[in-house]
């Protein structure tokens, strides 16, 4: 590879990077036009195996908008990124595949006073609700946009899910 090359990749693992990042944020933060703009027009999400919806992206997010308001509080751990370019014989394509894996510590809504703050300053809730805990594997299939890259389809493999009080 020469230099340029080697720059080029390295910049479309940084853009990538940014898009899986995005896309935890946006979900965490309930950002669903956000959600929405890191997929090509004709981009696909697929949650079934952690019992949602599989379909386009936009009616995907309006599926995460009603489904999120049982958890106020969430937060996206996505680690292990592999992120797998496209090589057209030494140089970088413009299709790209990250395998990543979550744990997604989220609050679910409780029947008192909602989110708080425990003793600590940490986050915590005083009417009890419990915690749900999952985890699992993404799989991001990519594609390079005027815009930039922009995921053509996520998948979600929910390897295990966990409440706790």
């Amino acid at each position: 590879m020469t230099q340029r090359v080697d720059l080029a990749t390295v910049m479309d693992r940084l853009a990538i990077d940014e898009v899986v990042s995005g896309y935890a944020v946006a979900v965490d933060d309930g950002d669903w036009a956000a959600y929405r703009a890191l997929f090509t027009p004709d981009g696909r999400a697929d949650y079934s195996s952690a019992g949602g919806v599989e379909g386009p992206a936009r009616q995907v997010a309006d599926w995460l908008a009603e489904t999120m308001r049982m958890f106020p509080v969430r937060q996206h751990l996505i680690v292990n990124r592999l992120i797998r370019l496209e090589d057209l014989g030494g140089s970088p394509g413009d299709s790209a595949e990250v395998r990543a894996d979550f744990v997604n510590p989220m609050r679910l809504t409780g029947m008192g006073t909602g989110a708080g703050t425990d003793d600590a300053g940490g986050a915590g809730d005083a009417s009890g609700a419990p915690n749900f805990f999952a985890a699992g594997r993404y799989t991001f299939a990519l594609a390079r946009t005027r815009e930039g890259w922009r995921f053509s389809r996520v998948t979600v493999h929910e390897k295990w899910r966990h409440l706790s009080s």
